[in-house]
């Protein structure tokens, strides 16, 4: 879990990074600071992960007060002004985003805070109580998709990368299976070769080392039989 905090005079731009961070289960919001000097006090209490900074604030502007900083967070700056941006990366900030921006736009700065921090880049986003579908978003062909799990059929690792094989289409993201293995409900989903998850209740029979989904025929590994067994088995 990421740990940040919102640095900007206007409540209006705290409601839509928290709206927009609200929908990444990996990031937590630690405190909402509306000027400088509430930040410096809580930072020396407290450390974050990373933190949004505004630069046209009141008494002591953002970029100086990054400069104040011996260690401070990974900076993502949010800004209307773009000139500043040279300085900004002078002070290693990990990006530099201007308002108003995109939910997107957003996600990418949280990425590279999240890829400094090895962290995996797999967006998801649990849906509410009232709907019983998950949903998350993954990155391929420079945009988020985002996947309903109710649509997913299997994944097939593709190198470095992935296929995810839904009901009308395929999406090759830039996650490794191993990752998905991680993120995915095992009680819905199972890997069953080296190479292959497949989506339990869409497995319309098996039959030998094969599972059958739909038209697509996807193998059994050897090593992974017996969770395919248990399947079928009292």
């Amino acid at each position: 879990m990421l740990k940040f905090i919102i640095i900007d005079d206007e409540p209006l731009a705290h409601e839509i990074i928290e709206e927009f961070c609200s929908m990444l289960p990996h990031v937590q919001l630690e405190k909402n600071c509306y000027n400088a000097m509430e930040a410096m006090q809580f930072l020396n209490e407290s450390t974050v992960d990373f933190m949004f900074l505004d630069i046209n604030m009141p008494k002591l502007k953002g970029l100086d007060f990054l400069k104040t900083l011996t260690n401070p967070p990974k900076t993502i700056i949010t800004t209307a002004y773009k000139e500043h941006a040279l300085e900004g990366f002078e002070l290693n900030v990990v990006d530099y985003i201007l308002k108003p921006f995109s939910f997107d736009r957003l996600v990418k700065a949280v990425n590279k805070v999240s890829e400094k921090q090895t962290t995996k880049t797999i967006i998801k986003e649990v849906s509410s109580a009232t709907d019983s579908s998950t949903r998350f978003f993954v990155k391929g062909d420079k945009k988020h998709h985002q996947i309903d799990l109710n649509h997913l059929l299997y994944i097939e690792a593709y190198g470095n990368y992935t296929k995810l094989f839904l009901k009308d289409e395929m999406i090759v993201s830039h996650e490794k299976i191993s990752d998905f293995d991680e993120l995915l409900p095992s009680n819905k989903f199972l890997r069953v070769h080296k190479s292959f998850i497949v989506a339990i209740d869409k497995i319309k029979f098996i039959e030998g080392n094969r599972i059958l989904i739909n038209e697509h025929k996807i193998p059994i590994g050897q090593t992974y039989k017996s969770r395919i067994n248990k399947l079928y088995s009292s």
